[in-house]
């Protein structure tokens, strides 16, 4: 499951944080208290995390510092980072991706029972939809505009299709979308 906090043009560049023209843009707008309850239970669903190296970085020098049951989750479910250059997580229970993202991805999706949480790592976001190794998006989409920053949006070399599976609005006009994965289909028989 890959989830991104997304403007109106597809920003998905520091929603909480980091160095950019506006950083924080996503804490600016009331979520409401069910937005927020759909995050933690997003979180609390999830099995494992994935994440590249940028968001991992900021994830792991943040939720340690926290208590609480989402904290707790994050700090002991296991996490898998993807990365050429990180050696030595310090984050308990996390694993380091290096090898080839394709099979890697693949052999965790099998091995991993119930949902791998993508959350952020734009550039790792991108790498799996365009190899098709993502099954359900969540969107949770705030109303405003960047004008610039990096987006999610990025070239594929083949079309997926989609099911809209849930649409939700919370707080001041943030906007949820669950969007499932169809069945890929089959390649056509050539002897036919």
């Amino acid at each position: 499951m890959l989830t991104e906090f997304i403007s109106l043009d597809g920003v998905v560049e520091a929603p909480g944080g980091e160095d950019f023209t506006y950083p924080d843009w996503s804490l600016e707008v009331d979520r409401g208290d069910d937005g927020e309850a759909f995050k933690e239970d997003e979180a609390l669903g999830s099995a494992a995390l994935l994440l590249g190296r940028r968001t991992y970085e900021g994830f792991a020098s943040a939720w340690p510092q926290y208590e609480g049951r989402l904290a707790d989750k994050y700090n002991s479910m296991p996490k898998y980072v993807v990365s050429g250059t990180l050696r030595d997580p310090a984050w308990t229970n996390t694993t380091v991706l290096a090898d080839d993202l394709v099979p890697a991805v693949s052999q965790l999706k099998q091995d991993v029972a119930g949902d791998i949480c993508v959350a952020g790592s734009v550039q790792l976001a991108q790498a799996l939809l365009a190899e098709d190794l993502v099954d359900e998006i969540h969107l949770m989409t705030f109303p405003v505009i960047l004008g610039h920053g990096r987006t999610l949006w990025a070239a594929t070399p083949a079309k997926t299709d989609w099911r809209l599976a849930d649409a939700r609005t919370y707080g001041d006009g943030v906007l949820v979308t669950i969007l499932e994965r169809t069945p890929r289909a089959k390649p056509a028989d050539p002897r036919r």
